[in-house]
């Protein structure tokens, strides 16, 4: 079947299981061509192909609500809801996003890109649904590893109490961004072992039924042999104890299994959970192979190979620059404990998770919790490190406030995908911690302008013993510079001057160092003295620099790859203002106040502005015409 005459999913109604099976290996075929060429999150669409085409075929989206949790597995659902023409552009700048986007399709309810929000929104949906007297359906889809999150089992405990019609599918492929850890996870497996428990659970319903009930004592027997058979098939009936009733495990790519099981969820009364049992990557056999993760989300690669393309000779990604400084240190310092929230693979933890396993922690996604035990690890004179995306970090902003920054702990905060991530797009530009952590007493915060200053803050931020200290580094690769073979400890707090000058000063951090100095060349070449400078500490600033900038009465710009509103350029300003500096010519250049969506880094950094053309006018603007003249 040609995808593109796919307008919406009323084209599945009429369809047998036969014609659904040839146009799921026509959608499999068409993802791993597509994919090949944009990347995207391959291995999690080619699991739920039948799950997909099976819930379009048995409920009537958007009127029933189909929730995706996290959304990296929305694909076949942007197909099934006419969208597949749009895929040369997936996660291109104005293209199609890889994620759900209401303003993208009616069939989008809910956008997503954090794990573990589906359960909390169907519940909302359905309690809205309650109170207005409609009958939609409300079918949230969450994985294994979005299950352990702390807010789905806070959903699954009040959705359980409170009995509302849900249908629940649980996407079991035993693996989600990298292989699940925890009880649940084994609790899952045990499920997965016990498909017979349905069968003789019925079994012994029926036979119960032909047994004359002569009083309560009998029906109560009756009731504590079906408990004990329970107990014995399934190792912990999870589920049910919450009020959930559950079926399964159902093959998921088996569609009259599919059929058959969703069917009778639908006359089920109160919330149902549909346990499937999928295969990530089904279909392309180099990502049905993969255990580490690899295939979860990729860049584009060779079909008949599965070789990822990659530049030639790059420089060091700064996760590895990150990860091997950590591996260096812990070999000489026993204190040193890496947690992480499922970020083994994407943060690239590998190495230091074989080298180190007692001190090493994939706690899931757990966000909070991993910020907590780095406390407690902490209070007992260890030297946690929580390696942790910046778009995750918010999830535990309590937790760093309440049980880090409060209690003044020495916890290491390695912050990576910091500033703008591109393709994943809104739910994971990191533009946010700067001012998030900036406010916190206690805190320290840093970012190198290169791979080089990199390894040497994470060294320093192993050696600071004054409280929590958080170390910025970007996505992708360094600029290729020489590393030190002998690790430095910096001064917290402490400028560097990339370049004197007397008619500017423009204050940056990161890599966007690179690009103030190409418009510092610009400029120079203009004759406009320009200096720069390296403000590698975001917190604390460099007070004393700062004092000699204004004792020398340049204006001053800053620039940053986060958001302006309370961000570096805003501390600034609350400097000089503080010190009583009111004449002082002062512009902030960064990332304005809206979401910013997804597509190449440069093309973003062009629409906001953040370009060295764009930093050359504005610091023009400021300097006084005379001085120009001069």
């Amino acid at each position: 079947m040609e995808l593109n005459c796919i307008k919406n999913p009323n084209v599945l109604k009429g369809m047998g299981v036969k014609e659904m099976e040839a146009l799921a290996a026509d959608i499999r075929q068409f993802l791993i061509t597509k994919l090949s060429e944009t990347g995207g999150h391959i291995a999690p669409n080619l699991g739920v192909v039948e799950l997909t085409l099976v819930l379009h075929k048995l409920f009537d989206s958007p009127k029933d609500k189909l929730i995706w949790d996290v959304g990296h597995q929305s694909y076949v659902h942007k197909i099934l809801t006419g969208r597949s023409e749009q895929f040369n552009t997936l996660r291109q700048y104005k293209g199609l996003c890889g994620f759900p986007k209401r303003s993208e399709s009616e069939h989008d309810v809910w956008e997503t890109g954090h794990s573990s929000t589906s359960l909390s929104a169907a519940m909302g949906m359905a309690a809205a649904r309650d109170i207005k007297g409609t009958n939609e359906q409300i079918v949230p889809i969450i994985g294994d590893g979005a299950l352990t999150g702390g807010m789905a089992l806070e959903a699954l405990n009040h959705i359980g109490h409170e009995q509302t019609n849900m249908i629940i599918i649980l996407n079991d492929n035993e693996m989600s961004i990298a292989p699940n850890v925890g009880a649940m996870h084994n609790m899952l497996g045990r499920l997965r072992t016990a498909g017979k428990y349905k069968k003789v659970k019925d079994d012994l319903e029926y036979l119960m039924k032909k047994i004359p009930a002569f009083g309560g004592k009998i029906a109560g027997a009756a009731e504590r042999v079906k408990d004990t058979v329970k107990y014995m098939l399934v190792s912990g009936v999870f589920f049910e104890e919450l009020g959930i009733t559950y079926l399964g495990p159902v093959d998921g790519h088996n569609m009259n299994n599919l059929i058959e099981n969703i069917n009778y969820a639908k006359k089920t009364k109160g919330p149902v959970l549909v346990h499937v049992l999928t295969q990530k990557g089904k279909g392309y056999k180099p990502a049905e192979l993969d255990v580490s993760g690899e295939w979860h989300g990729t860049g584009p690669y060779k079909i008949e190979s599965g070789d990822f393309i990659k530049p030639v000779n790059a420089p060091p990604g700064y996760s590895k620059v990150v990860s091997e400084t950590l591996r260096k240190l812990a070999r000489v310092d026993e204190r040193i404990v890496v947690i992480t929230p499922a970020m083994v693979v994407g943060s690239k933890l590998e190495g230091f998770a074989n080298e180190f396993p007692k001190r090493f922690f994939d706690v899931g996604i757990a966000e909070q919790h991993a910020t907590t035990m780095a406390a407690g690890l902490a209070t007992q004179g260890m030297k946690p490190v929580v390696s942790i995306y910046s778009t995750f970090m918010q999830r535990a902003y309590d937790q760093i406030v309440h049980d880090v920054c409060r209690q003044n702990l020495n916890v290491v905060f390695s912050v990576d995908r910091s500033g703008l991530v591109g393709a994943d797009g809104e739910t994971h530009q990191g533009v946010f911690d700067v001012a998030f952590l900036r406010s916190l007493p206690n805190m320290v915060i840093a970012m190198g302008k290169d791979e080089n200053e990199c390894q040497h803050l994470v060294n320093t931020a192993l050696k600071y013993d004054n409280g929590p200290i958080a170390v910025r580094c970007p996505r992708g690769n360094g600029i290729g510079i020489n590393m030190d073979k002998e690790l430095k400890e910096l001064p917290i707090g402490r400028w560097e001057i990339l370049k004197e000058g007397k008619d500017i000063a423009i204050l940056s951090f990161g890599p966007m160092l690179q690009t103030v100095m190409e418009a510092a060349k610009q400029l120079q070449s203009e004759g406009i003295s320009v200096s720069v400078v390296n403000a590698r500490f975001i917190k604390p600033l460099d007070d004393d620099m700062l004092r000699k900038i204004a004792e020398l009465h340049m204006p001053v710009l800053t620039v940053e790859e986060s958001v302006l509103q309370g961000g570096f350029g805003s501390a600034v300003l609350e400097f000089f203002h503080d010190e009583g500096y009111h004449d002082m010519v002062i512009d902030r250049m960064g990332i304005p106040d809206r979401f910013i969506e997804h597509g190449n880094v440069k093309d973003l950094l062009n629409e906001i502005g953040l370009t060295s053309e764009q930093i050359y006018h504005h610091a023009k603007k400021l300097i006084p015409t005379h001085r120009q003249r001069a």
